[in-house]
């Protein structure tokens, strides 16, 4: 599977292109996005947290799943 770099300034383009890589690779195991029941999601900058759960919400607004969202420190 192919993983690509979107939107490298943009917090969600990024999460988009990552919720796309997700739904792929769980229609390539026979599964959705409706499969879902967790998701964490692990970020560098926290005051763009409305822009990864604006990507989250589009993607799981009617799966609901459990949602963590933590900042980690940048690694350079």
């Amino acid at each position: 599977m192919t993983v690509r770099l979107s939107g490298s300034d943009d917090a969600y383009a990024q999460s988009v292109q990552c919720l796309k890589n997700i739904e792929r690779a769980l229609h390539r195991l026979g599964a959705g996005l409706e499969h879902i029941v967790r998701t964490r999601m692990f970020v560098t900058d926290i005051s763009l947290w409305e822009e990864y759960g604006r990507a989250h919400g589009e993607f799981l607004r009617d799966v609901m799943p459990a949602t963590t969202m933590v900042e980690v420190p940048r690694v350079d």
